[in-house]
Protein backbone atom coordinates (compact mmCIF):
# COMPACT_ATOMS: atom_id res chain seq x y z
CA UNK A 1 0.00 0.00 0.00
CA UNK A 2 1.17 3.53 -0.75
CA UNK A 3 1.59 5.97 2.11
CA UNK A 4 -0.32 9.09 1.06
CA UNK A 5 1.20 11.66 3.40
CA UNK A 6 1.81 15.10 1.84
CA UNK A 7 5.58 14.69 1.99
CA UNK A 8 5.53 11.26 0.33
CA UNK A 9 3.15 12.57 -2.33
CA UNK A 10 5.55 15.43 -3.00
CA UNK A 11 8.53 13.09 -3.30
CA UNK A 12 6.63 10.78 -5.67
CA UNK A 13 5.34 13.61 -7.87
CA UNK A 14 6.80 14.31 -11.30
CA UNK A 15 9.49 16.96 -11.69
CA UNK A 16 7.04 19.45 -13.20
CA UNK A 17 4.55 19.09 -10.33
CA UNK A 18 7.39 19.36 -7.82
CA UNK A 19 8.47 22.60 -9.48
CA UNK A 20 4.92 23.94 -9.25
CA UNK A 21 4.70 23.03 -5.56
CA UNK A 22 8.08 24.66 -4.92
CA UNK A 23 7.01 27.86 -6.63
CA UNK A 24 3.82 27.97 -4.59
CA UNK A 25 5.69 27.33 -1.35
CA UNK A 26 8.06 30.18 -2.20
CA UNK A 27 5.14 32.45 -3.03
CA UNK A 28 3.55 31.65 0.31
CA UNK A 29 6.80 32.53 2.08
CA UNK A 30 6.96 35.83 0.18
CA UNK A 31 3.37 36.64 1.16
CA UNK A 32 4.05 36.07 4.85
CA UNK A 33 7.28 38.08 4.70
CA UNK A 34 5.68 41.04 2.91
CA UNK A 35 2.69 41.02 5.26
CA UNK A 36 4.78 41.04 8.44
CA UNK A 37 7.17 43.67 7.06
CA UNK A 38 4.43 46.02 5.80
CA UNK A 39 2.26 45.79 8.89
CA UNK A 40 5.31 46.48 11.08
CA UNK A 41 6.38 49.40 8.88
CA UNK A 42 2.93 51.00 8.65
CA UNK A 43 2.20 50.44 12.34
CA UNK A 44 5.47 52.07 13.40
CA UNK A 45 4.95 55.03 11.06
CA UNK A 46 1.39 55.51 12.30
CA UNK A 47 2.46 55.51 15.96
CA UNK A 48 5.27 57.98 15.31
CA UNK A 49 3.01 60.33 13.38
CA UNK A 50 0.28 60.16 16.04
CA UNK A 51 2.80 61.04 18.75
CA UNK A 52 4.19 63.90 16.64
CA UNK A 53 0.72 65.37 16.10
CA UNK A 54 0.07 65.26 19.83
CA UNK A 55 3.34 67.01 20.54
CA UNK A 56 2.66 70.00 18.27
CA UNK A 57 -1.00 70.31 19.26
CA UNK A 58 -0.24 73.42 21.34
CA UNK A 59 2.24 75.00 18.92
CA UNK A 60 1.26 78.46 17.70
CA UNK A 61 3.68 78.80 14.80
CA UNK A 62 5.76 76.82 12.35
CA UNK A 63 8.90 77.71 14.28
CA UNK A 64 7.51 76.30 17.52
CA UNK A 65 6.35 73.11 15.85
CA UNK A 66 9.67 72.58 14.06
CA UNK A 67 11.56 73.17 17.31
CA UNK A 68 9.38 70.57 19.01
CA UNK A 69 10.16 67.98 16.32
CA UNK A 70 13.73 69.05 15.59
CA UNK A 71 15.22 65.72 16.67
CA UNK A 72 12.68 63.55 14.82
CA UNK A 73 12.33 62.36 11.25
CA UNK A 74 8.76 61.64 10.20
CA UNK A 75 6.25 62.82 7.66
CA UNK A 76 5.05 65.68 9.88
CA UNK A 77 8.55 67.11 10.22
CA UNK A 78 8.86 66.90 6.41
CA UNK A 79 5.59 68.79 6.01
CA UNK A 80 6.69 71.50 8.41
CA UNK A 81 10.06 71.78 6.68
CA UNK A 82 8.32 72.07 3.30
CA UNK A 83 6.09 74.87 4.60
CA UNK A 84 9.06 76.74 6.10
CA UNK A 85 11.09 76.32 2.91
CA UNK A 86 8.25 77.67 0.80
CA UNK A 87 8.02 80.68 3.12
CA UNK A 88 11.73 81.27 2.64
CA UNK A 89 11.56 80.92 -1.14
CA UNK A 90 8.54 83.24 -1.30
CA UNK A 91 10.12 86.00 0.75
CA UNK A 92 9.56 89.38 -0.87
CA UNK A 93 6.47 88.36 -2.82
CA UNK A 94 3.65 90.91 -2.52
CA UNK A 95 1.50 89.94 0.47
CA UNK A 96 2.85 86.38 0.17
CA UNK A 97 0.48 85.84 -2.78
CA UNK A 98 -0.10 82.19 -3.61
CA UNK A 99 2.02 80.95 -0.71
CA UNK A 100 -0.72 78.73 0.71
CA UNK A 101 -1.35 77.17 -2.70
CA UNK A 102 2.34 76.47 -3.25
CA UNK A 103 2.65 74.98 0.22
CA UNK A 104 -0.42 72.82 -0.42
CA UNK A 105 1.21 71.59 -3.63
CA UNK A 106 4.30 70.55 -1.66
CA UNK A 107 2.07 68.81 0.90
CA UNK A 108 0.38 66.88 -1.90
CA UNK A 109 3.74 65.71 -3.24
CA UNK A 110 4.78 64.48 0.19
CA UNK A 111 1.44 62.71 0.65
CA UNK A 112 1.84 60.99 -2.73
CA UNK A 113 5.34 59.88 -1.80
CA UNK A 114 4.04 58.43 1.45
CA UNK A 115 1.23 56.68 -0.39
CA UNK A 116 3.65 55.09 -2.84
CA UNK A 117 6.02 54.01 -0.06
CA UNK A 118 3.20 52.59 2.03
CA UNK A 119 1.73 50.53 -0.80
CA UNK A 120 5.10 49.31 -2.08
CA UNK A 121 5.14 45.51 -1.91
CA UNK A 122 1.39 45.14 -1.58
CA UNK A 123 1.19 44.36 -5.29
CA UNK A 124 3.06 41.11 -4.64
CA UNK A 125 0.27 40.02 -2.28
CA UNK A 126 -2.37 40.81 -4.90
CA UNK A 127 -0.43 38.91 -7.57
CA UNK A 128 0.02 35.84 -5.37
CA UNK A 129 -3.62 35.87 -4.33
CA UNK A 130 -4.80 36.10 -7.95
CA UNK A 131 -2.42 33.64 -9.62
CA UNK A 132 -1.58 30.98 -7.02
CA UNK A 133 -4.82 28.97 -7.50
CA UNK A 134 -4.24 28.81 -11.25
CA UNK A 135 -0.61 27.80 -10.83
CA UNK A 136 -1.77 25.02 -8.50
CA UNK A 137 -4.42 24.02 -11.02
CA UNK A 138 -1.73 23.78 -13.69
CA UNK A 139 0.16 21.29 -11.54
CA UNK A 140 -3.07 19.35 -10.92
CA UNK A 141 -3.92 19.11 -14.62
CA UNK A 142 -0.40 17.96 -15.41
CA UNK A 143 -0.46 15.35 -12.64
CA UNK A 144 -3.87 13.98 -13.61
CA UNK A 145 -2.75 13.81 -17.24
CA UNK A 146 0.20 11.69 -16.16
CA UNK A 147 -2.16 9.51 -14.09
CA UNK A 148 -4.32 8.82 -17.16
CA UNK A 149 -1.20 7.96 -19.12
CA UNK A 150 -0.28 5.53 -16.34
CA UNK A 151 -3.75 3.97 -16.52
CA UNK A 152 -3.33 3.50 -20.25
CA UNK A 153 0.07 1.90 -19.83
CA UNK A 154 -1.04 -0.38 -16.96
CA UNK A 155 -4.31 -1.19 -18.78
CA UNK A 156 -6.23 -1.17 -15.51
CA UNK A 157 -8.65 1.14 -13.74
CA UNK A 158 -7.90 -0.23 -10.29
CA UNK A 159 -8.27 2.65 -7.82
CA UNK A 160 -5.24 1.50 -5.87
CA UNK A 161 -3.15 2.09 -8.99
CA UNK A 162 -4.45 5.53 -9.96
CA UNK A 163 -5.23 7.02 -6.53
CA UNK A 164 -1.64 7.97 -5.58
CA UNK A 165 -1.08 9.89 -8.83
CA UNK A 166 -4.39 11.74 -8.56
CA UNK A 167 -3.74 12.55 -4.91
CA UNK A 168 -0.33 13.97 -5.79
CA UNK A 169 -1.93 16.11 -8.48
CA UNK A 170 -4.62 17.45 -6.16
CA UNK A 171 -1.94 18.32 -3.62
CA UNK A 172 -0.76 21.03 -6.03
CA UNK A 173 -4.20 22.65 -5.95
CA UNK A 174 -4.26 22.47 -2.17
CA UNK A 175 -0.88 24.18 -1.90
CA UNK A 176 -2.09 26.84 -4.37
CA UNK A 177 -5.05 27.61 -2.14
CA UNK A 178 -2.84 27.62 0.95
CA UNK A 179 -0.73 30.30 -0.74
CA UNK A 180 -3.61 32.30 -2.25
CA UNK A 181 -6.06 32.56 0.64
CA UNK A 182 -3.64 34.13 3.16
CA UNK A 183 -2.27 36.42 0.42
CA UNK A 184 -5.75 37.84 -0.24
CA UNK A 185 -6.38 38.31 3.49
CA UNK A 186 -2.96 39.93 3.89
CA UNK A 187 -3.55 42.29 0.98
CA UNK A 188 -6.83 43.51 2.45
CA UNK A 189 -5.23 43.98 5.86
CA UNK A 190 -2.32 45.97 4.43
CA UNK A 191 -4.73 48.07 2.34
CA UNK A 192 -6.81 48.94 5.42
CA UNK A 193 -3.72 49.80 7.48
CA UNK A 194 -2.33 51.93 4.64
CA UNK A 195 -5.62 53.79 4.25
CA UNK A 196 -5.73 54.60 7.96
CA UNK A 197 -2.14 55.83 7.88
CA UNK A 198 -2.69 58.00 4.79
CA UNK A 199 -5.72 59.58 6.44
CA UNK A 200 -3.42 60.45 9.33
CA UNK A 201 -0.97 61.97 6.83
CA UNK A 202 -3.78 64.20 5.56
CA UNK A 203 -4.44 65.30 9.14
CA UNK A 204 -0.75 66.15 9.47
CA UNK A 205 -0.88 68.18 6.25
CA UNK A 206 -3.88 70.05 7.63
CA UNK A 207 -2.03 70.79 10.87
CA UNK A 208 0.98 72.15 8.95
CA UNK A 209 -1.34 74.26 6.80
CA UNK A 210 -3.02 75.75 9.85
CA UNK A 211 0.33 76.72 11.37
CA UNK A 212 1.35 78.38 8.10
CA UNK A 213 -1.95 80.26 7.95
CA UNK A 214 -1.44 81.57 11.49
CA UNK A 215 2.02 82.84 10.60
CA UNK A 216 0.68 84.61 7.51
CA UNK A 217 -2.15 86.23 9.46
CA UNK A 218 0.35 87.62 11.94
CA UNK A 219 2.39 89.11 9.09
CA UNK A 220 -0.70 90.66 7.46
CA UNK A 221 -2.07 92.18 10.69
CA UNK A 222 0.77 92.74 13.16
CA UNK A 223 -1.36 94.78 15.52
CA UNK A 224 -4.44 92.59 15.46
CA UNK A 225 -3.13 89.98 17.83
CA UNK A 226 -2.18 92.32 20.71
CA UNK A 227 -5.57 94.05 20.48
CA UNK A 228 -7.36 90.73 20.53
CA UNK A 229 -5.37 89.65 23.56
CA UNK A 230 -6.22 92.89 25.44
CA UNK A 231 -9.93 92.52 24.70
CA UNK A 232 -9.85 88.88 25.78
Amino acid sequence: MHELSPWIMFLNATLFVKAVMGILAGASLVAWTVFIAKMTEVGRARRRLTEALQRIDGAGSLAEARAELSAESNVLSRLLHAAARECSLSAGAPRESGLKERAASRFSEIAREESAATRRGAGALATIGATAPFVGLLGTVWGIMNSFIGISEAQTTNLAVVAPGIAEALLATAIGLVAAIPAVVFYNSVARASKAYLELVQRAAGAAGRLLSRDLDRLDAPSAMPLAVEKA
